[in-house]
């Protein structure tokens, strides 16, 4: 049986991942998390920089699309406080517009790990161009809504050589 891989585990595992000072939220002598490095080490996907690079770098790199799937990143575009966007791993599809993803560095949990928490498609479409994330000081979705690029995959991009291939009907005798 295949042991499930945590955000905590990986995070004991990998103490030396302390980065910067010590926020205020953050107790002396735990690891203080940046949402871009815990990303890149959590998904694969070899991206550095500010998360709000990322969906840029992503392109002609990996496959990027408007659809979750787990292990791949949802990418935040910069808003209000989040000046340099967010990145999160995407842990779970619940449904087409509903995800959990593990991300760190987040709103009240400075410097920390949250595992699974509830991402709500709000878009108009249905792209996932604006969502709502779980908050838990109210036991609800968070009242904000974040602009999103969409998600990063960690699959190889894959470029169209600019052809469409047609398909005809090929009657019994091979013939169109």
């Amino acid at each position: 049986m295949m042991k499930r891989l945590t955000a905590a585990a990986v995070a004991a595992t990998l103490g030396f991942f302390v980065l910067g000072p010590m926020a205020p939220a953050a107790k002396a002598g735990e690891p203080y998390w940046q949402c871009v490095t815990f990303a890149r080490m959590f998904s694969g996907i070899e991206i550095f920089g500010d998360a709000h690079t990322w969906w840029s770098q992503a392109r002609n790199r990996f496959q990027t699309s408007e659809r979750p799937r787990t292990g791949s990143v949802l990418a935040f575009k910069p808003s209000g406080r989040m000046s340099r966007g967010h990145v999160a791993v995407v842990s779970e599809v619940l449904t087409d517009r509903v995800i959990r993803v593990t991300h760190a560095n987040w709103g009240g949990s400075r410097g920390k790990v949250e595992e699974n928490v509830t991402v709500v498609d709000v878009s108009d479409r249905g792209d996932w161009t604006a969502v709502k994330v779980w908050y838990n000081p109210i036991n609800d979705l968070g009242t904000s809504v974040y602009p999103t690029w969409g998600f990063i995959h960690k699959a190889p991009f894959q470029p169209s050589d600019g052809l469409l291939m047609a398909s005809a009907s090929v009657g019994a005798d091979g013939q169109p």
